[in-house]
């Protein structure tokens, strides 16, 4: 009777342990399936268009092969939906291979449309097959009415190798935590430095992704990101308004309307010529109280970019409020100008320069004659931008949390 027993639990025996090598077996299928399906990576949003009712998704995979690109939404919050039982809005992405001196990637970019304003969204990304999906997060669409919004500033995170984007990240991570209700960002521009290094793009948007999954960034071409008129790889990660100036390289110009805000980015690096009667005719066309400038290299900074000089005629003319910039690695802000010089009834241009959210910072250049705010913490820094109605407020911080620098414009 014992020797029967003992037959039979090691029978047992056996059986268990045919089926573990078969479930082993199986999972390391499972694993070595999953691992050959293309994962989407450097996912970011922008705004393409009406913020109310549009919301614009870029990605990579790594290789040519050109899967398809599938964005899938619907309303609510993270985790999200069980997919295949949810309302689900589908949208197919545009696919264009890029070659980077490796294997290449392919680039995925599409424009959600028809979304209702001021409702909170999840979404992922992907080829549609299991294992091929982004992890689901969240946005939120701007809402039917103006109404005050928030946004942040940065400028030149410009790194080389891992260590500086964890510099930039920490930068956003302390900027959300003082504006956490912030809507978008914009970042002045050099955002890497070198263009056709893919890694220093995976390692921008990588390291940074809990932000830039959830609120987009809206960029800026630098001297850094378009270099020799050639500004292709910059463009390639982002999906902007097609409503920039012709002629203009694709992807560095455009306009967006958001709450009581005109915002216009300008590209310095190259046909500046073009972009002065396009401003001009954004410009008479807006309707906005407040109109901001945001541009890479400045007019009013530690030092000024001669080459520009019209669009300070322009930005005189049609009395914008507010102009961004970058380049200089320091922090700048001007009193009011208007006509070259300071306006004694406070009524011109403010010109910042939001110094870095990166590793790299200048010798503090000499003061100016239009520098109210002058100075180098040698810290990263950002900038929160309240806009109402009847205001707007700045204020800027370095990353360790001390306020640099703090005004009020009103209408």
């Amino acid at each position: 009777m014992k020797g029967r027993n003992k037959m039979v639990w090691l029978g047992v025996a056996v059986v268990v342990l045919l089926l573990g090598i078969v479930v082993f077996g199986w999972q390391k299928k499972q694993q070595a399936a999953e691992s050959t399906v293309p994962k989407p990576q450097s996912l970011v949003m922008t705004i393409g268009g009406d913020a109310r009712t549009t919301m614009a998704f870029t990605w990579q995979t790594e290789g040519t092969a050109g899967e398809p690109g599938i964005l899938q939404i619907a309303e609510g919050a993270e985790p999200g939906p069980s997919w295949s039982e949810a309302e689900v809005l589908d949208f197919e992405a545009e696919a264009s291979v890029m070659e980077d001196g490796g294997k290449g990637h392919t680039v995925y970019k599409v424009l959600a449309t028809d979304l209702r304003p001021g409702t909170k969204y999840v979404y992922r990304v992907g080829n549609g097959q299991d294992g091929g999906w982004s992890e689901p997060c969240s946005f939120v669409t701007e809402a039917a009415e103006p109404e005050a919004f928030t946004f942040i500033n940065v400028t030149d995170s410009q790194g080389e190798k891992a260590a500086d984007f964890r510099l930039w990240e920490r930068t956003l991570d302390k900027a959300f935590q003082t504006f956490p209700e912030a809507r978008f960002i914009v970042h002045n521009g050099d955002m890497t430095e070198n263009p056709i290094d893919a890694q220093g793009w995976k390692w921008l948007f990588g390291q940074a992704s809990k932000w830039l999954t959830r609120v987009p960034l809206m960029p800026v071409a630098g001297n850094h990101d378009e270099i020799s008129g050639d500004a292709s790889a910059f463009a390639s990660h982002f999906l902007v308004p097609e409503n920039g100036a012709e002629g203009a390289a694709p992807g560095t110009t455009y306009s967006f309307d958001y709450g009581f805000a005109h915002i216009v980015v300008l590209n310095t690096e190259s046909k500046i010529k073009r972009q002065t009667e396009w401003l001009r005719e954004d410009l008479r066309k807006n309707t906005k109280p407040w109109t901001i400038v945001t541009m890479h290299r400045p007019a009013y900074g530690g030092n000024q970019y001669d080459k520009i000089e019209d669009w300070i005629h322009v930005f005189d003319e049609f009395g914008v409020d507010l102009v961004l910039q970058g380049h200089n690695h320091e922090y700048s802000r001007s009193y009011p100008l208007r006509n070259g010089q300071i306006a004694q009834d406070g009524k011109g241009t403010v010109y910042v320069v939001t110094n870095t959210s990166g590793p790299k910072f200048n010798e503090l250049k000499k003061d100016k004659f239009y520098h109210a705010v002058h100075s180098q913490p040698n810290k990263q820094t950002f900038a929160g931008i309240i806009v109402s109605e009847n205001t707007l407020v700045y204020t800027a911080y370095t990353v360790d949390g001390r306020r640099l620098d703090e005004f009020t414009l009103e209408r």
